[in-house]
């Protein structure tokens, strides 16, 4: 009789076990995003947008990389799929830039003059399509051409080279000897004369925007021709001047680099770079991405210049420019933005 009383009593618990777990929620599991059942609370977007790059490539610390930042911080922001394809040749542009548009890409940016050509076929071909371009105007409808005033930008670290240099001997290096690049170089031959009539600009161009070891040979002759201070305009050719320039210092010569379009103390160091002539690639990329985001792309040309702050120097340029030749930078500034000065192209 206990026996059969203890096993009732056995079963009985076993059964308000069972119950009491039917009855109890089960505990949900949360993930990373902030909901349950695997779905993230972050913003997705059915937009995409495509990046062809020159044949600097991705990875060039100048501009073609300050596109793909844009790209990458937008994607961050709206959950917009972005991708790049990287150029080796000519050859490739049309290839790369039809992968976008023909696979359905809300936005197909070519970054650089160079893809001007390539922009305008493919544009042609795809009237419905929309495409972007850097430092260039293409004219077509469903193109936005984005352009920059980068002789006024390269007039400031012109000052700031005339002003700064101990030997009067100034160098440039150009990639490719086009219109585009002899702006850089005439508007810093203006800026430093505008300052310093004696010194004189040695300029070399190497022709190419992807061989930093032929920058490095520019540089070693130009600062074996006494310069100390070289301004780059060359894409990914400029690595090499930088690198001739760290060696040099690590010997204890007293030479500077002036970088381009980004902040290029952040990549070379401060020890190497007297300042950097800024160009928004980032911001004007930005920009017109958001425009195909809430529909309002359209085409046409825009030229950023000083008054909208699409060229500059570096923040960062406190660190090595002296505050009076700063100074003298922001004189000149006004001067070009209140029509004073009128910094010259060719």
């Amino acid at each position: 009789m206990k026996k059969m009383l203890s096993l009732s009593l056995v079963m009985l618990l076993a059964v308000s076990v069972m119950l009491a777990g039917c009855g109890s929620k089960p505990k949900e599991e949360t993930n990373a995003g902030g909901t349950t059942g695997g779905e993230s609370t972050e913003a997705k977007s059915d937009l995409q947008i495509g990046m062809v790059t020159d044949v600097g490539g991705v990875n060039d610390k100048s501009f073609n990389q300050s596109a793909w930042e844009a790209l990458q911080a937008t994607e961050t922001e709206t959950g917009t799929a972005v991708k790049y394809l990287q150029s080796k040749s000519d050859e490739e542009y049309i290839p790369n830039l039809n992968e976008f548009v023909k696979g359905g890409y809300d936005l197909t940016w070519g970054i650089g003059f160079q893809l001007a050509d390539a922009i305008k076929t493919v544009a042609d071909q795809n009237p419905e399509s929309k495409l972007a371009i850097i430092d260039s105007v293409v004219d077509s409808p469903n193109v936005k051409s984005v352009t920059f005033a980068e002789e006024q930008g390269s007039f400031l670290v012109g000052v700031v080279a005339g002003l700064t240099t101990k030997t009067n001997k100034i160098g440039f290096v150009g990639g490719m000897d086009s219109p585009l690049i002899k702006k850089f170089e005439v508007g810093f031959r203006e800026g430093v004369k505008a300052v310093n009539p004696d010194a004189e600009l040695i300029s070399n161009y190497t022709g190419a925007f992807d061989k930093p070891d032929l920058g490095k040979a520019a540089a070693a002759t130009i600062y074996n021709q006494g310069a100390d201070i070289i301004f780059h305009s060359s894409g990914a050719t400029g690595n090499g001047v930088f690198n001739e320039a760290i060696a040099r210092k690590k010997q204890g010569q007293d030479v500077w680099v002036i970088g381009v379009d980004k902040d290029q103390s952040l990549e070379f160091g401060d020890d190497v770079t007297l300042t950097s002539m800024i160009k928004k690639v980032d911001e004007a990329v930005k920009k017109v991405n958001q425009e195909v985001i809430d529909g309002t792309f359209a085409g046409g040309s825009e030229n950023l210049t000083l008054k909208e702050n699409g060229v500059g120097i570096a923040d960062t340029s406190t660190k090595n420019v002296a505050a009076d030749i700063l100074a003298k930078v922001d004189e000149y500034k006004e001067k070009i933005i209140n029509g004073e000065i009128k910094v010259p192209t060719e």
